[in-house]
């Protein structure tokens, strides 16, 4: 039997669809809808596996037999870079069935060319030096960042033809020291890379289906050291890792620094309970990242929070207008 709860979600949900073609970001709209009634499902795909690229939602969806509403990817730095258009292609397929598409970058640094390690690309670090040539323009570093940007531009031109609006999630966890772009703070640190990748995909190349998202991690307070700017973020998220879990600290943290804006958790091992989601009603999203939910929680606790009246699911989204 459905449960009222469920229906009156329902319910709302086939209101908001009829009014979200015509709002500028129809995901953007939607997030703000339900902030502080529901939550959206999402996990990511690593792409690891090269048989199996999106194995982690569709292994969600064996242990729960529902289906997630935020399906999320990686355009990635290593082998997985020969399988992007694979990638965009399901992400199309995704966002036609009704779910919001996540995209992230784990770039590799301008210092070293495509594809890069993890150990030595990713996690390396730039002198002071290397990133002052970085943010300066028309420096060869400069050049190279912009030029790697550029790389990306035909599958987001591939999906914003077909009507996509992407969830873009640049130089995630900023406050991350251990990643090449992440750890420095004020005004030209990590957010004026930002912000220049931004400005290169927005104003040089002209894309419209891009929602900006900004991301910290649970590892310091400093988080208005790293706030590209109100014009260069739609969406706030916090990824959540540290053993202390989802605190109500953490929680009025994001809410004081997003505003009226949407704010989600834009990654986690460990999924929040529906005790938490119900006592912090404002997280407009979840993440779970990969592998990690099927480490860290039970398949109960997993199948426990997404039967939550609270959460939507795929089966629960209102679907996407055509533009």
């Amino acid at each position: 039997m459905t449960s009222p709860a469920l229906l009156a979600s329902s319910a709302l949900l086939l209101t908001m669809s009829a009014t979200l073609a015509d709002s500028p970001s129809q995901v953007v709209t939607f997030l703000k809808r339900i902030t502080g009634t529901s939550v959206v499902a999402g996990h990511h795909n690593d792409r690891k596996i090269v048989e199996d690229p999106f194995k982690w939602t569709a292994a969600i969806r064996e242990t729960t037999g529902r289906e997630v509403g935020l399906w999320s990817s990686d355009f990635s730095f290593d082998y997985r870079i020969e399988g992007r258009e694979q990638m965009i292609r399901e992400a199309a397929a995704q966002w036609k069935r009704g779910a919001i598409v996540n995209i992230m970058w784990h770039a590799c640094p301008p210092t070293m060319p495509e594809p890069c390690t993890w150990d030595e690309g990713i996690m390396s670090q730039l002198t002071d030096e290397q990133w002052r040539e970085l943010i300066t323009p028309g420096t060869p570093l400069n050049r190279t960042w912009l030029e790697r940007v550029d790389s990306l531009v035909p599958h987001l031109r591939a999906l914003e033809t077909q009507g996509v609006e992407v969830l873009f999630r640049p130089l995630h966890e900023m406050n991350q020291k251990a990643f090449w772009w992440g750890g420095r703070p004020g005004p030209d640190g990590t957010r004026r890379l930002y912000q220049i990748t931004h400005d290169r995909l927005t104003k040089h190349h002209g894309l419209k289906n891009l929602v900006w998202v900004w991301n910290v991690q649970d590892l310091s307070r400093d988080f208005a050291e790293y706030d590209p700017g109100a014009d260069y973020w739609d969406i706030l998220s916090f990824d959540v890792y540290a053993d202390s879990g989802f605190t109500r600290e953490k929680y009025e943290d994001m809410a004081a620094l997003a505003g009226d804006k949407p704010f989600g958790i834009g990654e986690c091992s460990v999924l929040p309970t529906p005790a938490e989601l119900a006592a912090q009603p404002r997280w407009s999203f979840f993440m779970g990242w990969a592998g990690l939910v099927h480490e860290k929680n039970t398949a109960d606790e997993i199948r426990a929070t997404y039967a939550d009246p609270r959460v939507l699911t795929l089966e629960e989204m209102p679907g996407w207008a055509p533009r």
